[in-house]
């Protein structure tokens, strides 16, 4: 049993693009590139994988984001009131 080959990423991309041809099959392509119809569908399979995750958000949802943004504007606000509170009382006590 021979080495297990590896191909760049451009190759199995070029690979699948001649997929995209009017008429083509896999087994053609697959005889003509000299490779296993099945590892051509999965370099297929995996790149349309690819290209509907390229552009998903990797951060929070927006609800997620709004209700941090509110626990954080809640905890600002009673920092605030309680700074004013302090202020006042030793502003009235160094009178």
């Amino acid at each position: 049993m021979g080495q297990r080959r590896k191909f760049s990423a451009e190759y199995k991309r070029e690979a699948v693009a001649m997929l995209e041809s009017p008429g083509v099959t896999v087994n053609q392509i697959a005889v003509e590139l000299g490779i296993g119809a099945t590892v051509l569908g999965r370099w297929r399979r995996e790149l349309r994988q690819e290209s509907a995750q390229a552009f998903r958000g990797n951060g929070r949802p927006r609800d997620e984001n709004l209700a941090l943004l509110r626990r954080e504007l809640a905890r600002v606000t009673k920092e605030r009131g309680f700074l004013r509170e302090a202020a006042a009382f030793f502003a009235s006590a160094s009178r």
